[in-house]
């Protein structure tokens, strides 16, 4: 157990920013599934509601990720690679498509 002041108050802020960054994780992480399965839904069935649907879901991803990098939550190595693997899972639907 901490014995300063100072100490105890580094444990609070710590516990306190673990929290923080947990939720913006699995925030980020449910979007991002709800995103791949937006774009095998229309893989399945490519109609212009399903390609609607995907473009929600991945400006609201692209919109947490960016939160999270400012936020220092992610560093924007790692934000950037998961825009990035969206991003190439909407071009690969989006090519067969047309």
């Amino acid at each position: 157990m901490a014995n300063s002041k100072s100490a105890i108050k580094r444990i609070a802020i710590a516990e306190r920013n673990r929290l923080r960054n947990k939720a913006y994780k699995s925030a980020l992480r449910s979007l991002m599934k709800k995103t791949f399965n937006a774009v095998d839904n229309y893989t399945a069935e490519p109609t212009p509601e399903n390609m609607a649907v995907i473009q929600e879901t991945m400006s609201a991803t692209y919109s947490k990720i960016d939160k999270a990098v400012k936020r220092k939550v992610l560093h924007r190595n790692n934000g950037a690679r998961k825009k990035s693997r969206l991003a190439k899972a909407v071009a690969k639907v989006a090519a067969t498509a047309s």
